[in-house]
């Protein structure tokens, strides 16, 4: 819209206006100046660009992530993989599919196996989206497991990790199913968006399509709160199915006198 977007409208627009945007992270109704974003649109465009940089060029480093009683509690350890760095990492996604031998010994004596749930948690491509939303959802997934009767698996933090890293948890530790909780590759709404990839008896062959995602995990979209009951639920069918993947179609709680919503 050419000029001040407000000035030839209803009364009432400001108020509409403020309710869209309010609806979504997204640059909408922004406004112009001539052909281009306003100065302040543009501004906070290079802004959110170089967040999302920042985001996935940061190294994790679990003290400054976590801080030591959080570590201490749930007594967190690191994993790697066969990326030794961030760049290799970038640059060769199959490296970060697999951990290295140190680590795959490490996991082997400090992890329980044949667990009902194992949760590890990514790097991935943000890691201000682990730091930020972990530590308030891996609480709620443990308590909601134990809840449910199920055993709970010792959880591990793993650097330059991909999601394929599923299929070796899966060979390592056999759980009925895996919860990868992974940085999402940052955009310009948000670098603190969080996924949490889930495979039902993850092995070695498996691919995306036999994982389900949970995805857009950030305070403007799925609150850790509803993403926890989404990512139990989900568990939950995957046990009683026994499988996981494209044909496991998650049932998303109704409004009431409504029909169950299903997630495609």
């Amino acid at each position: 819209m050419p000029g001040d977007a407000d000035s030839f409208l209803a009364p009432d627009f400001p108020d509409v206006l403020r309710k869209i945007r309010e609806r979504t992270p997204a640059r909408i109704l922004v406004g112009r100046a001539g052909a281009a974003y306003r100065t302040s649109t543009q501004i906070e465009l290079r802004e959110a660009h170089a967040v999302a940089r920042d985001a996935v060029r940061a190294e994790l480093d679990l003290e400054s992530a976590f801080g030591a009683e959080f570590i201490k509690l749930w007594d967190l350890f690191e994993a790697g993989t066969e990326a030794r760095t961030k760049e290799e990492f970038l640059l060769r996604p199959d490296r970060g599919r697999r951990f290295n031998e140190p680590c795959r010994r490490e996991i082997s004596t400090r992890c329980s196996r044949e667990n009902d749930i194992q949760i590890a948690i990514g790097d991935g491509l943000s890691v201000s989206a682990v730091t930020i939303q972990v530590p308030a959802l891996l609480p709620l997934l443990r308590d909601g497991a134990r809840v449910r009767g199920w055993t709970v698996g010792h959880t591990f933090v793993i650097r330059h990790c991909r999601v394929g890293i599923l299929n070796e948890i899966g060979e390592l530790l056999a759980p009925k199913v895996a919860v990868l909780l992974i940085g999402e590759r940052p955009g310009l709404a948000t670098a603190e968006s969080l996924s949490a990839y889930m495979a039902y008896e993850p092995c070695t062959g498996q691919t995306d399509a036999n994982r389900n995602l949970i995805s857009n995990i950030h305070s403007r979209g799925l609150s850790v709160e509803v993403a926890a009951d989404r990512i139990l639920n989900l568990a939950t069918q995957m046990m009683a199915l026994k499988l996981s993947g494209f044909s496991v179609r998650e049932q998303l709680p109704s409004a009431p006198g409504r029909p169950p919503a299903i997630s495609s």
